[in-house]
């Protein structure tokens, strides 16, 4: 069986030294295993990478939901804001004029104690 291999003094006794054939088959051999530890080693890397780039982006998913309903509710509270605004604008306007009137009401009346 090792006959196809050529003479290998690694695995049989009476060799002398290693053919070229059998150097070849051996170097193919180690550099397989090697190509394939490398391989499963970078595949590995890749996919631990791979996963926590999914979390990180599932993450990144998340604050821009929390961040979309956050903008929505600042924009709520912003309309209730103007409305809260436009009716103390319309308040004070109304103090104004009843301000206004007072004053009128009593300059007129000031005037006439004056006169009497």
């Amino acid at each position: 069986m090792l006959a196809i291999w050529g003479c290998m003094p690694e695995l049989t006794k009476d060799c002398v030294d290693m053919t070229n054939a059998s150097s070849t088959y051996l170097g193919v051999i180690i550099g397989a295993i090697i190509g394939g530890i490398i391989t499963w080693w970078v595949y590995n890397r890749q996919n631990k990478t791979s996963k926590l780039q999914d979390k990180t982006l599932n993450k990144i998913a998340d604050l821009e939901l929390l961040h979309i309903k956050t903008l929505e509710r600042i924009e709520e509270l912003d309309k209730n804001h103007d409305a809260t605004l436009r009716c103390l604008v319309e308040v004070d306007g109304k103090i104004k004029k009843i301000i206004e009137e007072r004053d009128k009401n009593h300059k007129k009346n000031g005037s006439d104690k004056q006169q009497l």
